[in-house]
């Protein structure tokens, strides 16, 4: 008499091996990579009366739709802008200009800027959508 085997009939997938290659990538990139630390040194700060708090306004040049140069919401004429800007700005400024300023009027602007010897502008623009 012959009995029937009772046949398995796997319908799931083996995961093993899947789950090795990924404890071995884990592995292997615990072990290369390396963890960058800062120096930490706890240091006590002196105190000072006159010190600053390090919050400095950013000089800004506006020009407004009708043509109007304001240096730090100060009303300043074309010709005088260079002299006012050597004064007020001298390591670095932006422009804002509104966008129906005429761009003839935007680049002497630069150029007394330039030749008030501030190298480091930037005009100010909106990010586009």
């Amino acid at each position: 008499m012959e009995f029937e085997r009772k046949r398995y009939s796997h319908s799931h997938m083996n995961i093993a091996p899947l789950v090795d290659v990924v404890f071995l990538l884990l592995l292997f990139f615990m072990l290369t990579s390396s963890l960058v630390r800062e120096p930490v040194v706890k240091i006590k700060l002196p105190e000072s009366k006159t010190a600053a708090t390090g919050q400095e306004t950013i000089k800004t040049i506006t020009i407004t739709r009708s043509g109007r140069i304001l240096f730090m919401d100060r009303e300043v004429s074309l010709t005088g802008l260079q002299e006012v800007v050597r004064e007020g700005a001298k390591d670095s400024l932006r422009i804002k200009a509104d966008r129906d300023a005429s761009v003839g009027l935007l680049m002497k602007v630069i150029d007394e800027v330039r030749l008030a010897g501030v190298r480091n502008f930037s005009v100010v623009a909106e990010k586009a959508e």
